[in-house]
């Protein structure tokens, strides 16, 4: 029932405790509550990446860039504002093209259609992207394979706004020089590069629907037989976070953002990547779901956590916490739904 709610939330009109675990007692402060976890879970110092670094959270899995902050300020400036207002929460892979590159930032995706009235964007439930101004190019690093650069209008170098690509390949040779060069301002870290390569092997469709001055995406790759208008189930969407440190883990919770990152399998509903907020809980440990900001997953990566509906509570194998670096783990974590018209959960025991 939560998550058929919290489904609904999105769109426009549109067990027994584990033995040894420890249990969050309503009177204790929710900092120390996860500070002390962090104590007796076992750790292994870290330093903080040098550059930015911003996790981006797909439907076919994570993957961590590390921005240029020093050779390409403004562009990262640019991009870091539309990161930090959520600007792309639940953004659309709007063009795909074979071997070269994967593209996103010009829509962001409300959730499916009530009806096949058509709307403004590429359906009723998609939106713009509101734009910042355009930034000046600084093309001072190649187009080299996992790199992300701005896209642009033609014949204007310095039209970059929201638009951003990944390169799959290296197409410095195609893109270094063209239209005054196309500014690369960061790079994917570790095997991330998978993920792009993923979805760049979905097939994709003209959304136009034979109309060529429709402002529709022509190659967008969907998962599924495209229906006459997209639907969730059928998009490649995207969203973006600032994170203090590069992980692979699958749950992590950032001490600085008060941010709980999960893949959870909501059962007949699918399996979903979802962001749980720190929020003032009274003396308990209290994390908000953000509805608004649920990504599907078309991947059943092992490791997952649970919802179990009965009990409504969310059951979490591992949780990475970072705290500036400083790296604990905690087993077998458990949020009990307390709220259910607020998405809220209490922090009920852990191991």
């Amino acid at each position: 029932m939560l998550f058929s709610i919290a489904k609904k939330a999105r769109q426009f009109t549109a067990g027994t405790i584990i033995k040894r675990s420890h249990s969050v007692s309503a009177g204790s402060s929710r900092r120390i509550a996860l500070g002390l976890s962090m104590l007796m879970a076992a750790s292994a110092g870290s330093v903080a990446e040098a550059n930015t670094l911003v996790r981006v959270t797909s439907t076919y899995g994570d993957f961590t860039l590390e921005l240029f902050d020093d050779q390409t300020p403004n562009t990262v400036n640019n991009f870091l504002g539309y990161v930090d207002r959520g600007d792309f929460d639940m953004t659309v892979v709007h063009r795909s093209v074979s071997n070269f590159v994967i593209q996103m930032g010009a829509y962001n995706w409300l959730g499916d259609c009530v009806s096949d009235a058509p709307q403004p964007g590429i359906n009723c439930s998609a939106v713009y992207t509101q734009q910042q101004d355009p930034v000046v190019n600084e093309p001072v690093v190649s187009n080299t394979e996992g790199t992300i650069a701005m896209a642009k209008l033609g014949g204007n170098p310095n039209s970059a706004t929201s638009q951003w690509f990944i390169n799959l390949v290296d197409n410095s040779e195609a893109l270094d020089d063209q239209n005054g060069g196309f500014t690369a301002f960061g790079r994917i870290l570790g095997e991330g590069l998978s993920v792009g390569q993923e979805i760049n092997e979905l097939e994709v469709s003209d959304l136009r629907q034979g109309n060529p001055q429709s402002p529709a995406p022509t190659s967008i790759p969907l998962r599924g037989i495209a229906t006459n208008l997209p639907l969730t189930e059928n998009l490649v969407l995207m969203s973006a976070y600032r994170v203090d440190r590069f992980s692979t883990a699958m749950h992590i919770f950032e001490y600085s953002s008060g941010r709980l990152a999960a893949y959870v399998n909501a059962g007949d509903l699918g399996n979903y990547s979802m962001q749980f907020n720190l929020v003032e809980g009274d003396g308990e440990v209290i994390f908000e779901l953000d509805t608004g900001n649920m990504v599907p997953l078309e991947i059943t990566p092992e490791g997952m956590a649970n919802y179990l509906p009965d009990e409504q509570k969310v059951a979490i194998p591992q949780v990475e916490i970072n705290n500036n670096g400083s790296v604990s783990v905690l087993n077998n974590v458990v949020l009990r739904m307390i709220d259910e018209s607020q998405m809220r959960f209490v922090l009920e025991s852990y191991e």
